[in-house]
């Protein structure tokens, strides 16, 4: 767990940066207090966007575990921006590994500025990982339901993973050990209700995700839900937990699940790109 970890760590905090050293960062501080890199993903948090007839609601992106505003999130940023949203993407939970429902009261109150700001009545959500699952707890408990209008998780850990240590291995990681498969916090989370609210709920995932095992713990069920697995509509792509984001097919999926009523609709002519 550790080793996979460490991976998460590099790649989504430096990797795509450039920056030297998660390997010695890793060893000399805890997880916990690893700070942001401090920039925003491409075309995101222009506090003077406005949105338009065409484009209602802001897209609010949201990181997973490990990862800060701009980690593997620029190609998502920058799509959004194109396709003409308001595009906001926050820093929260210590790189997402407090607790997730501190975590759900800071995207709760980044919400209200960003609605605040803009003057929108509600936000579209698109989350990857923790960021796909952690935003259906300010939906369930604080309010979240009557703000969103839509939530697309990419490899969403929604039902947890089995890729985990015992119980208080992930040291300085509350929210890893919340994310294992067998949680009191997910059992409370999904239960009765997995999509609870008037809420449109997509979740994109891929069948070489290593870090959300198995990929259809993402899954949702609920009459607003609909699960897309890429290689059911590109057998071809490769895509794994980490590169989800950055994904074309994926990302064509966003797009879709914002640009329409309801959630993705599966047989949407959204292939290989």
């Amino acid at each position: 767990m550790r080793a996979l970890l460490a991976l998460v760590i590099a790649v989504t905090s430096f990797g795509t940066l450039g920056v030297a050293g998660p390997a010695q960062a890793a060893a000399d501080q805890p997880w916990s207090s690893y700070p942001s890199l401090d920039r925003d993903p491409l075309g995101a948090n222009d506090w003077e966007c406005r949105p338009t007839a065409e484009r209602p609601h802001p897209a609010v992106i949201v990181h997973g575990t490990f990862g800060d505003r701009a980690s593997l999130l620029d190609a998502l940023s920058y799509s959004l921006k194109s396709e003409g949203y308001c595009v906001f993407a926050l820093d929260y939970g210590n790189r997402a590994t407090g607790p997730i429902e501190e975590s759900a009261r800071e995207l709760d109150e980044y919400v209200d500025r960003v609605l605040a700001t803009t003057g929108a009545a509600r936000v579209s959500l698109v989350g990857h990982s923790q960021g796909g699952m952690m935003p259906r707890y300010y939906i369930k408990y604080l309010g979240g339901e009557t703000l969103v209008e839509d939530l697309v998780g990419l490899a969403p850990s929604n039902h947890g993973t089995t890729v985990t240590g015992e119980s208080g291995s992930t040291q300085g990681c509350e929210s890893c050990d919340q994310q294992a498969a067998d949680s009191a916090f997910l059992e409370a989370l999904n239960n009765p209700d997995e999509t609870p609210g008037d809420v449109d709920y997509t979740q994109v995932v891929t069948r070489y995700d290593e870090v959300v095992v198995p990929y259809t713990s993402g899954f949702l069920t609920g009459d607003r839900s609909t699960n897309i697995t890429l290689q059911d509509h590109c057998p071809a792509n490769t895509a794994e937990h980490l590169t989800i984001p950055m994904d074309r097919q994926a990302i064509a999926w966003v797009l879709h699940a914002f640009d329409r009523e309801g959630p993705a609709d599966p047989g949407a002519p959204i292939g290989c790109l």
